[in-house]
């Protein structure tokens, strides 16, 4: 049963890793395999009772990650459905090509922490198909917003799916991971930003005034509104489950209530058709659901296979083998750039548990620097990468040649700041 378990995941994982090629979404291969893998569990199990209440254990954890990332991407959804990102974009003056680099690059870093990477990669390189009019010279700043969005995901709870993951399994906190992850995500940034700023200069080719002349339909004290509230509502979340220590879930469901409510309030003067796309419906029918849906299929194989042992047996050979919890967690990192990052996290927190390395371990806490930016090495190793290569049509090997490396530098500064943070702080 074991090995038929291994050999259906493999399976499904190389569909889900080559699925341009495939052209299946990842989604549909995410759930089949989660479903055959049950089965066979099931199948091979002379005790139909445990496996059921094993699912059952299962489930309960995987729902509160998936009901999170359903209201946070709600959340952004009224913030964009109302123009409240242009707040944002706007601030963006300047056509020098330094002081662009430099500033799409701290705009991405801090937006996804607050964010998300994905969501931080959507609304950056809309930003830059208005502000830069040459195809190349956008390409690489499109790959800076690659490695800025991933990198600022990797240090905030609520930034990169990942983390998330950890944070709401209970490997780390959300003081504890921003304290000591925000430096070695700084780092791994500020490489790449000194190497392509080097190479800058000039002004950009041409600059639309398409964000000045914007006609919205909708008044600046909505945009205002709903941009403030959908944040604070974001950055409640980690004060909430401290006051109330709540699965993070609860405080991501209680501020898309808030926002629920303010919003219906604000339009509520308005008739059905006026309100178009401003409402938590519309919001609703928006969401990226597919990826919700991968996410529970590729979190239930995991599951299965942490049920079965699979993945205990796979810490003990990572142990013989290699040995060092650093250099694992760098492999997971690599690794992550060739397959997703989301499957890998959840392999990895089924291989120890808590009582190996409790909370806040500098295992947990490197795992989620690692995870969160070595997915910037390759284009198809993060959302946010998938996303910029959907947007911009960006080669596959145009991106190995010209921020691949980069990201590879700037991943293994970040790791080496992390280690000597480690090691002055003990």
């Amino acid at each position: 049963m074991t090995v038929l378990l291994i050999l259906i995941f493999c399976l499904g994982y190389t569909i889900i890793a080559f699925e341009h090629s495939f052209k299946i979404n990842k989604a549909a291969t995410a759930l089949l395999t989660a479903t055959l893998s049950w089965s066979v569990y099931a199948l091979g199990s002379s005790d139909k009772i445990q496996v059921t209440d094993h699912l059952t254990e299962h489930l309960g954890d995987i729902s509160g990650i998936l009901f999170f990332l359903l209201g946070a991407m709600v959340i952004v959804e009224l913030i964009d459905a109302h123009d409240g990102f242009d707040l944002i974009t706007r601030r963006i003056r300047t056509s020098n090509k330094k002081k662009l680099t430099w500033l799409v690059a701290i705009i991405s870093f801090f937006l996804s922490a607050v964010l998300d990477n994905l969501t931080t990669t959507i609304v950056l390189i809309s930003l830059l198909r208005k502000l830069i009019a040459d195809r190349q010279e956008r390409l690489i700043y499109a790959g800076l917003v690659i490695i800025a969005a991933n990198a600022g995901g990797a240090w905030s709870p609520i930034g990169d799916v990942t983390t998330t993951m950890l944070w709401i399994g209970g490997q780390i906190t959300a003081v504890n991971i921003i304290a000591k992850v925000f430096l070695p995500s700084l780092a791994s940034l500020l490489v790449p930003v000194l190497i392509i700023s080097r190479q800058m200069k000039g002004n950009v080719s041409q600059r639309p005034e398409v964000l000045q002349n914007k006609n919205y339909t909708h008044s600046s004290r909505e945009r205002n509104l709903v941009f403030w509230l959908g944040i604070g509502c974001l950055l409640l979340v980690p004060v909430f489950k401290t006051v109330t220590h709540l699965p993070p879930y609860m405080g991501i469901l209680f501020g898309l209530g808030i926002m629920w409510v303010c919003t219906e309030m604000i339009h509520s003067k308005k008739d059905e058709r006026d309100k178009g796309g401003l409402s938590v419906n519309r919001a609703l029918q928006r969401i990226d659901t597919p990826s919700i849906l991968f996410f529970l299929g590729i979190l239930l194989c995991i599951a299965v296979l942490e049920s079965t042992y699979v993945l205990h047996d796979l810490a003990g050979w990572l142990d013989r083998t290699i040995g060092n919890i650093s250099a694992i967690s760098i492999t997971i990192g690599l690794l992550s750039a060739i397959v997703d990052n989301v499957p890998l996290v959840a392999g990895a927190q089924g291989m120890y548990s808590l009582d190996q390395f409790p909370a806040d371990h500098y295992y947990w806490e490197f795992l989620a620097y690692c995870a969160g930016t070595g997915g910037s090495i390759l284009i198809i190793g993060s959302a946010a990468g998938v996303a910029a290569m959907g947007l911009e049509k960006i080669d596959f090997f145009w991106y190995v040649k010209k921020i691949g490396w980069l990201a590879l530098l700037g991943y293994l500064a970040g790791a080496a700041v992390f280690i000597a943070q480690q090691f002055l702080l003990n």
